[in-house]
């Protein structure tokens, strides 16, 4: 993410400030009014106004993503993340900068598997320019090769220490064995040939296929109402192509392969578990998130923190979360100790596996996961307004419907104790796959 910011008192540094003020229209009870905003263009964007203070956060994302790198062109998605602010139109990259860093806002460009994403923080009196900005970004970046090769040096430097870094290695590993041939196995970030050879027309070629109005989502908060909010989608999107040109992408059933081990002269052994899980759209999504909660996903309250960490102090950390993408589902887990320690760690995560697909959580543990993630849920996604444009667009992602917000603890508090036991035999009946990457101990 870029922050630019002139010296002394700065749109940015206002902006700053009044984050910590924003979402004072988030009640107790998490009602947020949001509203469908359709542009002249057709342009369809989720709306919260407020007007406590002069602050406009929005939030985009492309279907699309990594998944439409092209062959042999892997890391093209994640090189544009950085190269859209390098120059645009008829503006060179330093003046392009300063000319961002003058209107002070915020922004940010991201990809990952499914969706090319990015966003903006402006100030209302800074908005006309900041949208202009976005707008150019957007719909005429340069891509001048001077600045592609500046990007991608950095990009390759980073390639290179992963070469050597134990997560990364485990993170290859368990992707390819997950994922096996499907677009998913691919490495987001590209590799060291393939990150290489990318090329202007390359950042170009994916902008053009990806960056259209019919994959288009986009979550709008702050003090603009929604005639306004239907002039800047229109001056934003409103010139990129009407249909995106994407890749299918086929549904995947993940099926876990044998357990490896990759040799590795480390200090530490990084462990990575997955069985086959669900995608966001299953009814038993609700479920499978207290399951995963109880399991390994609350940290300091969960099973596998309490038997790896604290009985038996294998490891600092431990974890365990539900894997879900538009095209497959998985469930996953990891950790990382000394090598001695490694096989130990792996039996009891494995252990605790099973026993949740034999037993399921108890009635304490479900009352106390349903608690905390009903009650936490506004302190982690509707403190900024940054993060609620976020929610906003999530939302259209899953088709959630425009009263979620509203709705989730609802959904949540309504799950039994036998959903969650069912639930739990189902995820958990088989063995995981698992996959070590360290110094095997003789």
């Amino acid at each position: 993410m870029r922050v630019l910011s002139k010296n002394k008192l700065s749109p940015v540094s206002v902006l700053g400030l009044i984050a910590l003020a924003v979402v004072t229209f988030v009640s107790p009870a998490f009602a947020v009014d949001i509203k469908t905003v359709i542009s002249k263009k057709g342009i369809k964007a989720l709306l919260v106004e407020d007007y406590t203070v002069p602050l406009i956060a929005v939030s985009f994302a492309f279907e699309g993503g990594t998944t439409q790198d092209l062959a042999g062109k892997e890391g093209t998605a994640q090189l544009l993340t950085n190269t859209l602010d390098e120059g645009a139109g008829d503006i060179k990259s330093q003046a392009f900068q300063e000319m961002l860093q003058d209107n002070g806002m915020s922004y940010s460009f991201s990809a990952g598997l499914d969706a090319f994403s990015g966003g903006i923080k402006t100030l209302k009196s800074e908005s006309e320019g900041a949208f202009d900005l976005l707008h150019l970004m957007l719909n005429k970046p340069r891509f001048d090769l001077e600045a592609v090769d500046r990007m991608r040096a950095s990009r390759l430097n980073g390639l290179k220490r992963q070469e050597t870094n134990p997560q990364s290695i485990a993170g290859k590993a368990f992707r390819e064995a997950l994922f096996k041939d499907h677009p998913y196995s691919r490495p987001t970030g590209g590799t060291l040939e393939t990150m290489g050879g990318l090329m202007p027309e390359d950042l170009e070629d994916y902008r053009k296929r990806v960056f259209a109005r019919d994959n288009l989502v986009v979550g709008v908060v702050g003090a603009i109402n929604e005639e306004a909010l239907k002039a800047m989608l229109d001056k934003v999107f409103g010139d990129l192509p009407e249909k995106a040109q994407l890749k299918d992408v086929p549904e995947y059933s993940v099926k876990v392969g044998e357990d490896s081990h990759i040799e590795f002269d480390t200090p530490q052994t990084n462990i990575r578990l997955a069985l086959p899980g669900i995608k966001r759209d299953d009814p038993e999504f609700y479920s499978a998130y207290l399951v995963n909660y109880i399991l390994g996903g609350g940290s300091f309250a969960s099973r596998l923190y309490e038997e790896v960490r604290e009985k038996r102090g294998l490891a600092y950390g431990v974890y365990s979360y539900l894997g879900t993408y538009d095209h497959a589902g998985f469930l996953g887990s990891g950790s990382a100790t000394q090598a001695d320690r490694a096989q130990t760690t792996v039996d009891i995560i494995v252990q605790e596996i099973e026993r949740m697909g034999k037993e399921g959580p108890t009635q304490e543990e479900l009352d106390k996961a349903k608690k905390y993630i009903i009650g936490s849920y506004a302190i982690a996604n509707l403190d900024t307004s940054g993060k609620i444009a976020s929610v906003l667009v999530a939302i259209q992602q899953a088709d959630l419907g425009i009263d979620y917000v509203d709705k989730r603890a609802e959904y949540i508090a309504a799950i039994t104790l036998d959903d969650v036991k069912r639930t739990a035999a189902k995820l958990y009946s088989s063995k995981p796959m698992v996959i070590t990457v360290g110094r095997t101990v003789k």
